[in-house]
């Protein structure tokens, strides 16, 4: 039998439980810091040479001259040519969904003229140059190439630099196909803190950007942390999350494989479950004990469910919705009859996935909206990756000479106050009389 907690939200005790569950460490030890800040300080100092010495530690592949680093683009239509014509057709219509949701997210300039002729407004411009990390090796993803590349596209960046790393010269080829489609513009086979400093600094052959997104192990997002301020970074991801509310009504058996489909993914990856049925909760860990053995990943899926998987009984819908704003999930499944009619009271998820037929999986690859969500409860401050990720806003102001007379005496007054005489002065030159 599957070990998997089981707790009650009526019992004394219950949110100290809850708390316990939840709590997750992605703070990296001083091992993995003091080799990360020297990696980055290499690639700083050295470029090139540093990348090659620790491509050919880490990967085990030796190159001569960093010129050998790139893919050429032919090298990625190669790869989409002879990908299966089933696969090819799968991630180019992921993409177009992708793509069609993305351009929803689209901002427009804006501004606004005062009755005495001020203009002020807002003026939205893409970023000129991302890097996207993309593990390599089996931990493969060409789903989440598709998913961090398009949206930058439909923003308008201009370059985007995607890095992978190649483990004894391995590349994968659905990888490749897939930045083809996203139309990535130039593409490095160089992983790991390495791969994050190249891009945060710049290299003789690799460019420096402005913001880095992408998932990686602990000594990437390690990296990722140290160059932040340098470069923009999209997020620190913490283990894959999902939280499944049904009202008990659903197949058992979809719910059970429901919380597999994010258990698979690692042994930290967490998956919940939250029904006022506690009959139900029976049926779904029954469900579990028949489905486990199987899993070809079950391994991974039992350390998971027993070290932070959860079944949550609930005095009714309203205490659901009360976990769920609490938890503040990554993915949110909502197995129920009216899945809009909780959607008022939901503060915090990353992504909502609504009704019976609304696999979780559906989100990772192909519905259209973005597969990178916020983990470990940073739902409650921040959202899905997404176009706005990829464009900057800056402020317009204009003010007219009469308007200068009005606002040049507020600040004046105001920098007075602030005891910055210059400022005052600043304001005050534009005055008449």
């Amino acid at each position: 039998m599957a070990e998997i907690k089981k707790l009650d939200a009526r019992e004394p005790g219950f949110r100290q439980q809850l708390e316990a569950l939840l709590a997750w460490e992605s703070v990296s030890d001083d091992k993995v810091n003091q080799i990360v800040l020297e990696i980055l300080n290499n690639v700083r100092t050295r470029g090139d040479a540093a990348v090659l010495e620790y491509t050919a530690r880490f990967d085990r592949l030796k190159l001569t001259d960093a010129s050998e680093l790139e893919i050429p683009s032919s090298r990625l239509q190669q790869a989409l040519a002879q990908i299966s014509p089933e696969l090819r057709e799968g991630l180019e219509l992921a993409a177009q969904r992708i793509r069609d949701y993305h351009k929803h997210q689209l901002e427009e300039s804006w501004s606004y003229r005062e009755a005495d002729g001020t203009l002020l407004g807002q003026k939205i411009t893409p970023l000129d140059r991302v890097g996207l990390y993309v593990p390599g090796g089996k931990a493969a993803y060409p789903s989440s190439v598709l998913m961090n590349a398009i949206p930058a596209k439909v923003a308008g960046v201009e370059s985007l630099i995607m890095v992978v790393p190649a483990p004894d010269g391995e590349l994968n080829e659905m990888v490749l196909a897939a930045a083809a489609i996203a139309q990535v513009d130039r593409v490095f086979t160089v992983g790991g803190a390495q791969a994050v400093a190249a891009l945060a600094y710049g290299t003789e052959t690799i460019p420096q950007v402005d913001k880095i997104v992408g998932p990686g192990n602990i000594f990437v997002a390690t990296a990722k942390r140290y160059v932040y301020g340098t470069v923009g970074i999209d997020m620190i991801a913490g283990p894959s999350e999902i939280l499944v509310v049904c009202d008990g009504k659903t197949n058992p058996d979809w719910i059970a494989m429901d919380l597999f489909s994010q258990a698979e993914h690692d042994e930290d990856a967490q998956a919940i479950l939250v029904s006022p049925d506690a009959q139900f909760i029976k049926e779904v860990e029954a469900s579990i004990d028949k489905l486990l053995p199987t899993m070809p990943r079950r391994d991974i899926i039992a350390t998971a469910l027993r070290n932070r998987g959860a079944l949550i009984t609930v005095e009714d819908m309203d205490q659901a919705v009360e976990m769920i704003n609490i938890i503040a999930p990554e993915h949110l499944e909502l197995s129920v009859d009216d899945p809009e009619a909780l959607l008022p009271n939901i503060r915090h998820a990353g992504a909502i996935f609504m009704g019976r037929y609304t696999a979780e999986a559906l989100g990772d690859y192909c519905a259209g909206p973005n597969h990178v969500l916020p983990t470990s409860r940073t739902a409650r401050f921040s959202s899905p990756l997404g176009v706005y990720d990829f464009v900057k806003r800056s402020s317009l102001i204009m003010v007219s000479e009469a308007g200068a007379q009005t606002l040049g005496r507020i600040a004046a007054t105001l920098a007075d106050g602030e005891g910055l005489p210059a400022h005052a002065q600043s304001a005050r030159y534009r005055l008449k009389g």
